[in-house]
């Protein structure tokens, strides 16, 4: 019996799935485009987007995890800092403990200071392991942004995509 190998699949994470931790974000649609609305205050908010692949607990099928984009905008004024952009690893026992770990990763080369995530402007940024991980049964991945906003920067977050490898 065979394998299926497809090596170039994504999975899209709207903005509505994304948890963010503080502000007030409106569902908004505007030319033809869905996104959530951070209304501007000088505040810090984190987002945790959760990437949702096919797991499996036999090695090497299910979905390989190769990296995470993220998709947002800043308009009116630059951020103060996003220095904090992660990727976490949660592991669930059988006894039902769950622990986590970040993941070794590195940032695209628009994207890899603080200033480049900050700035006023339409942001691709991709988040790849730097040991892309097949996802098993009883684990569960989290990127995790923490945006700084100044008093008149307007975010707006488009949502995430996941990328991966899906052996079956």
């Amino acid at each position: 019996m065979g394998y299926v190998n497809e090596t170039k699949m994504s999975q899209f994470i709207p903005a509505s799935m994304i948890q963010k931790s503080a502000g007030t974000w409106t569902a908004t649609l505007a030319s033809n485009t869905v996104g959530d609305v951070r209304t501007a205050a000088d505040a810090s908010f984190s987002l945790y987007i959760p990437v949702l692949l096919p797991s499996n607990d036999v090695k090497y099928q299910g979905a390989k995890l190769l990296s995470v984009d993220l998709h947002y905008k800043i308009t009116v004024a630059a951020c103060d800092n996003v220095a904090t952009v992660e990727l976490e690893k949660e592991s669930i026992a059988a006894g039902g403990a769950v622990t986590g770990a970040a993941v070794s990763t590195t940032i695209d080369t628009g994207h890899d200071t603080a200033a480049e995530r900050l700035a006023v402007a339409d942001h691709f940024m991709t988040v790849s392991l730097d040991t892309p991980a097949w996802v098993d049964k009883d684990e569960a991945y989290f990127l995790v942004v923490v945006v700084d906003a100044a008093a008149t920067s307007v975010f707006t977050l488009w949502g995430a995509k996941a990328n991966f490898e899906l052996r079956i």
